[in-house]
């Protein structure tokens, strides 16, 4: 796989690429440490699981489905976690979970993420997305272990906003499907917070790319697939809906970061912050330095067949600069180069 090119340990960084050094404490924090992570055969879900087990953490992981091109199989890292097969819905499950495998951390990533499945399924992603929520949430609330739970919620929760770039004063007022989902169990992971001061705080990123995603019809996997086979990539849109493209690789860093920094800073439970290289791109410019990076003079295929999506995103990680010290590991062309990398090597 091209990530083992690259491969390193702990916090390392590799400053030949440019890259910066990881944020966060030392691997200690996390050596034997008992982590439960929800969503785990997805796609920031691998990754997560990755970077974990690369610091020593006990990881222990709910999975429904058998998910073959899912990175926790294909890595091999399904043969070195706990693995429980069950449903997010199940709350009496995930209390089992939490109370046998003693868990202190918990990350919920567990969801149904596409948006277009999302406006034909409605319903089964309000299932998956805030009925699985309230039951993680109130499995944790019921396990006095837990010391700490990220909650992933999504820029999409703050809906259509006149005011740019998201802050996280913004109402949360998703309409369409996925994104009133998202507000919802972005507001009951509040509501634990405030009402049971459980040790919740919440996520809010953007477009996640990299290496890894199987989902063909997202713009970056779909893009470097065409552009290997030849083919003219596709925009389903008319490539100016303005996207917040956010590298999987610092989307796990930065969840990591967030539980570590909650440990001695109790002021951010309930708290939730924007994690963003805070970069506008339309996704037809999001294509054309794809195909930059890739040398190709291949002309997308644009087709405006988009609906009941948000046109204009943009966050604001000033927050999270403040607050946490956070900053991401590499820059827009480090991360594509990586991703580029990756499709290469698992294409071939």
């Amino acid at each position: 796989m091209a990530w083992q090119k690259s491969k390193k340990k702990g916090n390392q960084a590799d400053p030949e690429k440019g890259e910066r050094p990881r944020d966060g404490k030392s691997g200690a924090f996390w050596l034997d440490r008992p982590v439960m992570v929800t969503g785990a055969s997805g796609f920031l879900g691998g990754w997560l699981v990755r970077r974990l087990l690369e610091t020593g953490a006990d990881v222990v992981c709910p999975v429904r489905d058998w998910v073959p091109g899912a990175q926790l199989i294909r890595e091999g890292l399904m043969g070195r976690v706990n693995l429980v097969h069950g449903d997010i819905t199940d709350q009496a499950l995930l209390e089992r979970i939490l109370g046998e495998y003693e868990v202190k951390t918990v990350f919920h990533l567990a969801a149904q993420t596409i948006v277009t499945i999302a406006n034909r399924n409605p319903v089964s992603t309000f299932e998956s997305n805030i009925r699985g929520s309230y039951c993680l949430l109130e499995a944790c609330r019921r396990s006095p272990g837990v010391e700490q739970v990220v909650v992933a919620s999504s820029d999409k929760a703050y809906g259509s906003q006149e005011t740019l770039p998201y802050t996280e004063e913004l109402p949360l007022q998703g309409r369409y499907p996925y994104d009133a989902s998202k507000s919802c169990s972005d507001i009951i992971t509040q509501s634990y917070a405030t009402t049971f001061d459980l040790p919740a705080t919440i996520t809010r990123c953007g477009n996640f790319y990299g290496g890894g995603d199987l989902n063909w019809n997202r713009i970056v996997p779909g893009t470097i697939r065409s552009v290997l086979r030849g083919q003219r990539p596709i925009i389903r849109s008319d490539g100016q809906y303005i996207r917040d493209y956010f590298y999987i690789e610092d989307g796990a860093a930065a969840y990591m970061l967030l539980a570590e920094k909650m440990v001695d800073n109790p002021d951010l439970v309930g708290e939730a912050f924007n994690f963003s290289n805070e970069i506008q791109l339309t996704v037809l410019e999001m294509v054309e330095k794809i195909l930059e990076v890739m040398k190709s003079g291949l002309e997308p295929d644009v087709r405006g067949e988009a609906a009941h999506e948000i046109k204009h995103q943009y966050l604001s990680a000033e927050k999270a600069r403040s607050m946490l010290g956070w900053a991401p590991l590499f820059t827009l062309e480090q991360a594509l180069r990586r991703t580029v990398e990756w499709y290469e090597e698992y294409l071939e």
